[in-house]
């Protein structure tokens, strides 16, 4: 099973109606995207994370409970908003985000129950809390539970500089949780920031590199591959390195044997088709493939 902690939060999706903005509201937060994705692509996942005892909250508690998830710990918390996500997308289908997150819910999560950790094999994390020291807390002592426990540990970096005050400050924060991952998914964009001679670093870990249109990267263990990418034509981006990462660990879940470089290559080819198909539609989790959709790229 694959256990996702982390966000849960609203997308609020933009575009001009009447020469008036308009937002669309939609289900997101990038941990909360992989656990819905895992379970369409036919994983097992479940879902941990917090919302406002709000109207928009509660939305997102009856949307989780739809969609197929083996178990969901959302809180309502009754101090803190629901976090906004406020997102721009151009004409070729890429966002923007702009967060509304001023005494949000996200870093104030619910401790994960011994017995849900105990059935999970993968313990996926949300970079999102790291931005105060609650969350961080938090995350601190919950990798030291999952390995503990023996689970494999997976972290996106999703690097938010707006969110903290301090670039360099934020990548110092940042490394110290991708020191404790074992599977580790950064954008194009995000392993420039970070440098090469860093990921270097990571050698012992399985780190993956999306690329956008030119496919994505796996490195692990001082070998290294590159797996091509599908032609789509995006309609929306928001979700499409969530999907992958979903992709990923649902290849991951189910390999009992070798990780070798075979098995890294059909995984990502895998992660790309999800990912790709994913932008055909509006938001992270309505136009996620299905299994069959997903079948026919392969």
């Amino acid at each position: 099973m694959i256990l996702c902690v982390g966000e849960i939060l609203a997308d609020m999706i933009g575009s001009e109606r009447d020469g008036h903005p308009v937002y669309e509201q939609r289900a997101g937060g990038a941990p909360f995207n992989v656990a819905c994705a895992a379970a369409r692509f036919g994983a097992a996942s479940a879902f941990v994370g917090s919302v406002g005892d709000d109207l928009i909250g509660e939305s997102l508690c009856s949307f989780a409970a739809s969609r197929g998830l083996c178990e969901t710990l959302i809180r309502r918390d009754p101090d803190r908003n629901t976090t906004l996500a406020f997102v721009r997308i151009d004409a070729r289908g890429e966002r923007t985000f702009s967060f509304y997150r001023k005494n949000t819910a996200d870093c104030y999560l619910p401790d994960v129950p011994q017995e849900l950790l105990a059935r999970a094999d993968i313990v996926h994390l949300g970079s999102l809390m790291l931005r105060e020291e609650a969350g961080r807390t938090y995350a601190a002592r919950l990798l030291d539970r999952a390995h503990e426990a023996g689970k494999r540990v997976s972290f996106d970096v999703n690097f938010r500089d707006d969110i903290f005050r301090d670039r360099e400050e934020a990548l110092g924060i940042y490394r110290e949780v991708i020191a404790r991952a074992d599977v580790i998914k950064f954008s194009e964009e995000e392993a420039e920031l970070f440098r090469e001679e860093y990921l270097e670093t990571l050698r012992d870990r399985l780190v993956c590199i999306t690329r956008g249109a030119a496919g994505s990267e796996w490195r692990f263990r001082g070998r290294r591959g590159v797996v091509p990418a599908i032609d789509v034509r995006p309609v929306d981006t928001t979700g499409a390195g969530d999907a992958f990462h979903a992709g990923l660990l649902t290849c991951l879940d189910a390999e009992k044997g070798v990780v070798d470089d075979a098995f890294l290559n059909r995984a990502l080819r895998y992660a790309n088709i999800c990912g790709a198909l994913n932008t055909r539609g509006k938001g992270a989790i309505e136009p996620l493939p299905t299994p069959e959709e997903i079948a026919r790229y392969l």
